[in-house]
């Protein structure tokens, strides 16, 4: 029997059973849903009984699920205003603490110190079902939090308990393929973030061939419906743009023939769990399962979107990169203005140099107040140990990519001997690892010279030929 499936069961069974023995106080009729869900909240939190507790449980969160929009957002004040610390226990553990010192006065203050409402969430989550009821509240917490910053103390916890209940040593890495349950190939279409999945037949042309991969992670409550997964191709060389690997008519190749694993599509699922970080794990391990497979596997490398560049170049073009950019290259950036632009060859190759010399600046350059680098997607990977390796122009002429990206992708190079450096260079130092192809389009930009036939892409294979590249990084 699957473990999952027989605890899910007993679980459903001690709620069935414990609604027998279920007792509360009388709540009067005339009050909100919230406040009568804050009654029962009270009474789980004093709840002795393990049947009682996982039935009361239940109630609530059967109750939350039918609670509208208001009912939902005044239950989360509720949360915040009613289930915090107590003030009196935690300056009384203060005081013990000033006038003493010790393990055990510490050890009150961090207790006193903990808001109700964490107890509250791990006896929910004793509730059948009750670890996907609390992602939904999640998500909702995190709509209400963008307008409402006062329920960040709320998502705290929310965050401090999911950190621990989605620890990787509990995730399970499954691979999906064409035989996979139709359930949760179907959540796959509906997940995929980066490069929308047209139906049934696109999927087949993703999982069923040889040269492709498809991993995800899951958690043993949630056993059919991935938290994160990776699309993955199997490549002689690394990709520059995204039709190469999805167009219908492409030519395949024998897995055992391919020297590039590609990641091309990275989907969290779940909004719920935003913030979480899986992905990391998740690159490490697939690699880790695409190298005992396939022994001769020897470079692993993204094709990644750039989904803020566009808006970002919009609003910088006549801010940093008016100084850093040349007259020329500036006035070349006005064909963006064009949607047809990219379907112009004479029109794309003169943008091409300004709009690499921009991209370089992005990449390597651009910061947000707090002197994080700007792009997410670069971020995720830097951090992750990677390196900066080939700017692709026209990489993904897709509707949304020319919108958000003017087209541009990016590949990320994951080179196992090196990944602990880079990781190091970019957490600790805020550097950006990169290659002496991209350190020069930024050198020209600041020259004012243009980059003419100089291409980020022409240059890397050019470095990667010589075999020269050498890894640098940003001042």
């Amino acid at each position: 029997m699957n473990t999952t499936s027989f605890f899910s069961d007993m679980l459903q069974t001690i709620a069935e059973q414990g609604k027998r023995f279920l007792s509360r106080a009388p709540v009067a009729a005339d009050v909100s849903p919230a406040e009568r869900l804050g009654a029962l909240c009270e009474a789980l939190l004093s709840s002795r009984g393990e049947a009682s507790g996982v039935a009361l449980a239940q109630d609530i969160l059967d109750r939350w699920q039918a609670c509208d929009a208001a009912g939902k957002r005044d239950f989360m004040h509720l949360l915040l205003d009613r289930f915090g610390p107590s003030t009196d226990r935690v300056e009384a553990a203060i005081a013990a603490y000033q006038a003493q010192p010790g393990a055990g006065a510490l050890l009150e203050l961090h207790n006193a110190a903990e808001p109700r409402r964490q107890e509250l969430l791990r006896r929910l989550n004793l509730a059948p079902n009750g670890i996907s009821t609390l992602v939904r509240m999640r998500e909702t917490l995190l709509q209400l939090k963008a307008k409402e910053s006062d329920l960040e103390a709320v998502d705290a916890d929310f965050a401090h308990l999911f950190a621990s209940w989605f620890n990787r040593g509990f995730l399970v890495l499954r691979a999906i393929n064409w035989s996979t349950p139709a359930n949760i190939l179907e959540k796959i279409i509906r997940y995929e973030a980066v490069h929308h999945i047209d139906g049934w037949d696109e999927l087949r042309r993703r999982l069923e061939p040889e040269d492709r991969r498809c991993f995800a992670f899951f958690h043993p409550q949630l056993p059919d419906d991935p938290l994160i997964f990776v699309e993955v191709a199997l490549t002689a060389d690394i990709p520059a743009s995204i039709d190469d690997l999805l167009r219908e008519d492409r030519a395949g190749i024998h897995a055992r023939d391919a020297a590039c694993a590609v990641f091309y599509s990275i989907s969290n699922c779940q909004d719920g769990l935003r913030g979480i970080s899986f992905g990391n794990f998740l690159i490490k391990q697939v690699v880790e399962d695409l190298k005992r497979e396939l022994p001769k596997l020897s470079t692993f490398v993204t094709l990644s979107p750039v989904p803020g560049f566009a808006a970002w170049l919009a609003r910088e073009r006549d801010g940093v990169l008016a100084e850093f950019l040349s007259e020329a290259e500036r006035d070349a950036l006005n064909a963006l203005e064009r949607k047809d632009w990219a379907e112009d060859a004479e029109t794309a190759a003169a943008l091409q140099p300004a709009l690499m010399t921009a991209a370089a600046w992005y990449f390597l350059k651009a910061r947000t107040a707090n002197g994080r680098l700007v792009d997410p997607v670069g971020r995720f990977h830097l951090g992750n140990g990677a390196r900066l390796e080939r700017i692709n122009f026209l990489g993904d002429r897709s509707a949304r990519a020319m919108r958000q990206a003017h087209g541009l992708m990016v590949n990320y190079l994951y080179k196992l001997d090196e990944i602990e450096t880079n990781h190091e260079a970019f957490a600790g130092r805020a550097k950006v690892v990169t290659t002496p192809a991209i350190r020069q389009m930024l050198a020209a930009g600041r020259n004012g010279r243009g980059l003419g036939a100089f291409t980020a892409s022409t240059a890397a294979k050019r470095d990667t030929t010589k075999n020269k590249a050498k890894r640098e990084t940003t001042p």
